[in-house]
């Protein structure tokens, strides 16, 4: 290549090309990067590129800065929101949800509900049951009643009605009798109250024998359903009962339904560390069903908070990172120690102040050029891992269930299935509390940080952005606890996932598959011995 430093011809002189999405990546020719495959972008004679000086120092030139797509905001106080979105399903509510046995045996002579979905009101003939032992038990009550005092005591003429209400009489069925004396064998099932049949029994089929017990219908009142969710143990802290949750169905066109919180359950189910909230809903309009699923968020306030964007930080070294502008084009790494999470801001608690301008785009192609510009103290895999001491024996066997349970959720991901993924997350969490309990000091690390933001949806996206400083904090832990050397796991790495630009995953098995990309970009990656 010709260069013309005098840019004698008026003409800008191209000296090199570089990588706009991995500046270090640098040829005397066009072409494109090798790590992701973007066309070089040139760079001209008296154009800086990006360089470093000092402590982490990194200094681009305004051209750089426009080819990388650098941005800044200012670190600010602001309210801090997180919205918490979480699968559930619709039930009847429990105080007006009955199920409907036969209090004798019989044959069942009439059936008047002969199928599930038919609505009835109170009072309603469901069926109506042939049977000897009322016939029996109305003949002594009449006989009893008939004699009169000098042949029955007070007390055997009560007996032998309480007999009859125990066997479902109903008070105009004692009315009848009284009035008659003439004993039927016939026992009616009538509708406590006005709502649907949601069930119908084996044997409720006219000419069927049943015993007492045998269940027959099962009804309940629609016209108010319980919406009823799990809460993780770590989000029971900002739930609150009367808090507005928003209901949708996946897929439909009619809008979310708006209702509060109505009860959260004082007890924790043992295996999935969460706790079932409910929502009372009106469905007079029949538009929920029974056992239908629904997707639901809840807006939480979290209160004032020096923040900055999610982008801003980085997760790359031992502690979370974010770039302060210095200067014009020149940036430092600022350790920071991060309070609650947003849905786009992170709240910062200590290593910023108001109005410090901070990197919003691009951080990561920065970082980049600071680790390799940084003094060669350490191999380049041990500078990209969170420092940690080497986890002792016993700390291996609690971490190996857990690094395990993340593999499955990486193996979700991978195969596109957000439904798997969520599944996944209890037994997740339920293995880190298992690990922490073994190694408290686990909790003072970033990783406890990267659990509680793990996200559910409501798309793949944001539970892969959620996902990959997780997952590349837990691969790093695995690595040194030696886990992809006795054969627990396989470790992974991508050269450009969408958060980190270098994000870590364990996997079980060992054909590749990034669950940062899924099926888009499968096989991009190579292992890590």
């Amino acid at each position: 290549m010709v260069h013309d430093p005098a840019g004698q011809s008026g003409e800008r002189v191209v000296d090199y090309y570089q990588s706009p999405m991995h500046p270090w990546i640098v040829s005397d020719e066009p072409g494109r990067c090798t790590i992701c495959g973007m066309a070089l972008v040139p760079v001209y004679v008296g154009q800086a590129a990006l360089t470093a000086s000092g402590e982490d120092i990194v200094q681009l030139s305004a051209a750089s800065a426009g080819v990388i797509g650098v941005a800044t905001t200012v670190a600010h106080e602001a309210e801090l929101h997180r919205t918490l979105r979480v699968n559930g399903a619709f039930e009847i509510d429990h105080t007006r949800h009955r199920v409907l046995s036969a209090r004798v045996p019989g044959r069942i002579e009439e059936l008047q509900v002969d199928q599930v979905g038919i609505p009835v009101k109170a009072g309603d003939i469901l069926a109506a049951l042939y049977s000897p032992e009322m016939l029996t038990a109305q003949r002594i009550y009449v006989e009893r009643r008939v004699a009169g005092p000098g042949a029955f005591s007070t007390s055997q003429v009560a007996e032998a009605r309480e007999r009859l209400l125990d066997l479902g009489a109903t008070p105009e069925d004692m009315r009848r009798l009284e009035e008659t004396h003439q004993p039927k064998a016939e026992v009616t099932l009538r509708a406590p109250f006005d709502g649907i049949v949601v069930s119908r029994g084996d044997r409720a089929y006219t000419g069927a024998y049943v015993e007492e017990s045998d269940t027959l219908f099962e009804i309940g009142d629609m016209s108010a359903m319980w919406f009823v969710f799990d809460v993780y143990e770590t989000d029971l802290d900002v739930i609150r009962v009367g808090q507005p949750v928003t209901i949708a169905s996946p897929g439909s066109t009619e809008n979310p339904v708006i209702a509060p919180v109505s009860f959260i359950d004082p007890n924790m189910n043992p295996i999935t560390r969460t706790a079932q909230a409910r929502v009372v809903v009106q469905n007079r309009d029949g538009r929920w069903r029974h056992r239908q699923s629904a997707t639901a968020e809840i807006s939480i306030a979290l209160g004032e908070h020096l923040t900055v964007p999610r982008s801003s930080v980085l997760f790359t070294r031992q502690e979370p990172v974010v770039f302060v502008a210095v200067a014009d084009q020149t940036y430092r790494p600022a350790r920071v120690t991060l309070g609650p999470v947003g849905d786009d801001a992170y709240a910062i608690s200590t290593g910023l102040d108001a109005g410090d301008r901070v990197v919003s785009q691009a951080a990561l192609m920065i970082e980049g050029q600071a680790q390799l510009s940084a003094p060669p103290t350490h191999s380049d895999s041990d500078h990209d891992m969170m420092a940690m001491q080497h986890p002792v024996e016993d700390d291996v066997a609690a971490l190996q269930p857990f690094v395990l349970a993340v593999a499955d959720a990486a193996e979700a991901l991978a195969a596109d299935q957000l439904t798997a993924y969520v599944e996944a997350l209890p037994p997740l969490h339920e293995n880190w509390q298992a690990y922490v309990a073994q190694t408290p000091d686990a909790c003072d690390g970033p990783l406890d940080q990267l659990v509680n933001a793990l996200s559910d949806g409501p798309t793949l996206t944001d539970a892969r952005d959620a996902f990959e400083p997780f997952s590349t904090a837990v691969a790093d832990l695995a690595r040194q606890a030696g886990l992809h050397h006795n054969g627990v796991v396989n470790i992974f790495q991508c050269p450009m996932s969408p958060i980190l630009g270098k994000g870590r995953w364990v996997q079980r098995g060992e054909d590749l598959r990034n669950p940062f990309f899924g099926s888009e970009m499968l096989t991009c990656g190579s292992p890590i011995q």
